[in-house]
């Protein structure tokens, strides 16, 4: 925008310089004309007056001392065919004069000035002066030049404050965008500053409106997670009950600790609502090996084999361990929600330039088409997990893809 506001003021000024100018040179050009012919037609007729008025000598010498102090040879043609001053042969604009009158005619070299001296004894008198292109044009060059200069220095200097008006407006604009990315990175403290014209200052305005409104939509999301979180305590706390009253010991103290890992994910869920949002960031290695460790214990007790292929760490791509954490359990269990008990996974974790590929394949007939959307399950389930995946592989800059019984999460380090 920078440069193409400049480019618009250089065309903008070129074209008013050149209605200026050109006219101008012209100008000059046509005066300097005007002045050499001037200078000499008046020589011509101060001694036109001496050819009516002074005898032979003195008109002689008088044209002598013309011809060394003019710029231009005079030559006078007296009625007897007598000729005084630069020996030129009479031209048939001398000849034209002594008939006709005064005159003045163009040339190809120059401009040719007649003074026709009337009433003398013999008949009319001629006086002749000849003005050459170069004095026709002397300093018009020159002239030219310094306008030329003139010119180029406004042009010029038009550009620069064109240049400095254009940095007054792109500046504010780089500095929305600036905050623009940093909403979008998760940064809702951003906010634009109030510079540059009207325009952008409505803009950086609503900008700033538009942060805050987001701020507070996401603190009342973040509450309301918190809340339906905060529900789930009472049926939680009669599930506890309701698991201490067992007869059998070893089934109670099964049930409950699979109620404390209830609670723990729950209390996890409400802290993590309520916590504000910065960039995150985990090791992958860690949290894949920790969450594959955790259901390899329910794979034994159902005869899965369970293969893994987990480069060693630190792995950090640009989620929580949470949020990597819940697409992890929601990728394997699917696998223990939809395929038959025996049936094997494989889980491979893939170091990358970028992050980490997250791999979860199992042995069963594969996920059904349309599956990964958001509320969409070929299975009775939620439909919820495979979007919990996806969103976590995205929320790091990376993609989910399902291919057959396979699901792989690109994980970047950097979003």
């Amino acid at each position: 925008m920078r440069r193409r506001l400049a480019l618009l003021v250089a065309a903008a000024m070129a074209l008013v310089l050149a209605a200026f100018l050109v006219p101008l040179a012209l100008l000059l050009r046509a005066a300097a004309e005007d002045r050499a012919v001037a200078t000499a037609l008046a020589q011509a007729q101060a001694l036109a007056a001496l050819v009516a008025t002074a005898d032979a000598q003195s008109l002689r010498l008088s044209v002598e001392q013309a011809n060394v102090d003019g710029a231009h040879p005079v030559t006078v043609y007296l009625p007897g065919g007598t000729v005084v001053g630069a020996p030129v042969a009479a031209t048939p604009a001398v000849r034209l004069a002594a008939r006709s009158g005064s005159f003045t005619v163009a040339h190809a070299g120059g401009r040719e000035i007649v003074v026709a001296v009337q009433g003398l004894p013999g008949g009319t008198a001629v006086v002749r002066s000849f003005v050459p292109e170069s004095d026709l044009h002397r300093g018009v060059t020159r002239s030219w030049l310094v306008l030329a200069a003139v010119g180029a220095g406004l042009l010029l200097l038009g550009l620069a404050v064109a240049d400095r008006l254009a940095v007054a407006v792109v500046r504010p604009i780089r500095g929305l965008a600036a905050v623009s990315e940093g909403l979008s990175a998760g940064d809702l403290d951003r906010r634009a500053t109030g510079e540059g014209p009207p325009e952008v200052r409505a803009v950086a305005a609503a900008l700033n409106r538009l942060a805050g409104r987001i701020r507070d939509l996401l603190r009342q999301e973040r509450e309301a997670a918190a809340d339906l979180s905060h529900r789930m305590r009472t049926p939680m706390t009669a599930l506890r009950l309701d698991a201490e009253s067992l007869a059998d010991p070893a089934d109670a103290e099964r049930m409950l600790g699979h109620v404390d890992a209830l609670d723990r994910a729950l209390t996890a869920v409400i802290e993590d609502a309520r916590r504000e949002r910065t960039a995150p960031s985990c090791d992958a290695a860690a949290v894949v090996a920790e969450r594959v460790a955790f259901w390899s214990v329910l794979a034994e007790d159902q005869a899965r084999p369970v293969r893994t292929a987990l480069d060693p760490g630190p792995r950090p791509v640009a989620a929580s361990a949470a949020d990597l954490a819940a697409a992890v359990d929601a990728l394997l269990g699917n696998v223990f929600a939809h395929t038959e008990e025996g049936t094997g996974f494989a889980v491979t974790l893939r170091a990358t330039p970028g992050g980490a590929d997250l791999v979860v394949e199992d042995d069963g007939p594969g996920i059904a088409p349309g599956s990964g959307e958001r509320g969409v399950s070929a299975g009775g389930s939620t439909g919820l997990g495979l979007d919990i995946a996806r969103r976590t592989a995205e929320s790091t800059g990376g993609r989910m893809t399902v291919s057959g019984s396979r699901v792989t999460l690109e994980l970047l380090t950097e979003r």
